[in-house]
């Protein structure tokens, strides 16, 4: 949407008093994100002055339009996520006529690829960017209120998304990070098997290897915050348990650019838990699968999410979490506790497990995982990680490794200032549950 409206001559400013048209991005995904959405709407719109427009856009909106409309007075315009490309024709309209009622903008139709009007259809910061590469997700997860707001699954054509990463590999970005709402499940709607695996094998192909082409670089390079060195690093968000194939373990441990990290959700570790959630329930495919990507990666990373406190949740089924997490040593494991959500095929469940309840068990599993986190934390003092650094401030570099996903993972802080947007090898010399410490790998230790 960004990129539609500088393209059509307006600029982003800091202050939201100074703009003309004030556009909130909402999440519907849980109550929480819910809450925090129309808090921010209805905080637009007490200090929205004479001439200002607020467009609520997005997933609440996609699912709740007339609702937020109603929760916050001052909304001018409600768009939704299946046709955000119109965000243009949406300002238009709101900004040349009287609209005493919202203007709502929610068609049911979702289109990806070729009508998305020449955008790249990427989050950038600095020298990475998040590229999507389907929307939308069939799975039947029964406490997930996704299908419910982007519809069923909807692959990218794979020609968009390796033109995508190319000009962004030309505009300076450094890592690539695939997101869907399943990146495992890209390419079924388009007939193909193991489409991801493909996808991967195109980018390495047809975008990493080849040398980048001289010339002018695109107009939007300059925001970007890369030096045009080359894709050094594509990672994979997002993988549904019991599709991470043997071909997509292939591919990534025979290929330098693909980094040996995964995003895996589980959600549980119990069968009974996983069968109530619609999960796919078979615990010894997790451990086999695990099993057989750490022999292919033996460095490899894994993150993992899991739901605590899911409707008729026992202390038992509990337990195997705790479990679960000690024996298999996540590098990276998050927690949330479980959300009602109105609509889901897991409504009927109600939500019985009391809040205290729900909230010690997120205690329990933060508390084993920070020291599961620290010990492997822990194992790679000494050694050498590059890092991807992507800022400087009072004598430290700020960075990346490939074990750390932007805005969700650790950070490694290194001694002295680093070029940002390079990647530079570092010797790590510190370890914090969720954070390294390090020095560049060619200056000595202090002893």
């Amino acid at each position: 949407m960004a990129q539609l409206l500088v393209r059509d001559g307006y600029q982003s400013v800091e202050n939201p008093s100074r703009a003309s048209v004030l556009i909130v991005n909402t999440c519907g995904f849980i109550g929480s994100a819910r809450e925090e959405s129309i808090r921010e709407l209805r905080k637009l719109a007490k200090s929205k002055r004479s001439g200002q427009v607020l467009i609520a856009a997005g997933c609440l909106t996609q699912r709740y339009g007339m609702d937020v409309a109603k929760q916050v007075p001052g909304v001018d315009g409600i768009l939704g996520t299946r046709r955000w490309m119109d965000i243009l024709q949406v300002v238009r309209d709101l900004r040349k006529m009287s609209h005493p009622q919202p203007l709502y903008h929610l068609p049911e139709a979702a289109t990806v690829g070729t009508d998305e009007a020449d955008t790249v259809r990427a989050n950038v910061f600095g020298a990475a960017a998040y590229l999507k590469v389907a929307d939308g997700c069939r799975r039947p997860c029964a406490f997930c209120a996704i299908p419910l707001i982007k519809g069923t699954a909807v692959s990218r054509p794979m020609e968009t998304i390796l033109d995508e990463a190319r000009r962004l590999r030309d505009a300076g970005v450094r890592e690539l990070i695939l997101l869907a709402q399943d990146t495992t499940d890209y390419g079924h709607d388009l007939g193909m098997k193991d489409g991801l695996a493909i996808l991967l094998e195109r980018l390495v192909k047809e975008v990493c290897d080849p040398p980048r082409p001289s010339g002018t670089l695109p107009p939007f390079s300059k925001k970007m915050g890369g030096d045009g060195g080359g894709l050094d690093w594509i990672r994979v968000m997002y993988a549904y348990p019991g599709y991470v194939t043997d071909r997509l373990i292939d591919v990534m441990s025979s290929s330098k650019q693909i980094l040996h990290y995964l995003d895996m959700p589980l959600q549980h570790a119990h069968p009974k838990t996983l069968y109530r959630m619609k999960r796919p329930s078979n615990m010894e495919w997790v451990h086999k699968t695990l099993e057989k990507m750490r022999a292919r990666m033996p460095d490899i990373a894994i993150r993992s999410t899991f739901i605590v406190g899911y409707p008729g949740e026992t202390e038992e089924e509990f337990r195997a979490v705790e479990e679960f997490l000690r024996e298999v040593r996540f590098d990276r494991a998050g927690a949330f506790q479980f959300s009602f959500e109105p609509g889901t095929s897991s409504e009927p469940l109600g939500d019985p497990i009391p809040p205290e309840v729900k909230q010690e068990r997120y205690e329990r599993f933060m508390e084993i995982q920070q020291g599961v986190s620290m010990q492997v934390n822990q194992s790679y003092v000494g050694k050498t990680l590059n890092v991807l650094v992507e800022g400087y401030n009072d004598g430290v570099s700020v960075g990346r490794s490939y074990r750390d996903a932007p805005e969700i993972d650790g950070m490694v802080f290194v001694e002295g200032k680093l070029k940002v947007g390079e990647i530079v090898p570092v010797r790590i010399t510190g370890a914090m549950a969720y954070d390294l410490t390090g020095v560049p790998a060619q200056q000595p230790l202090k002893l």
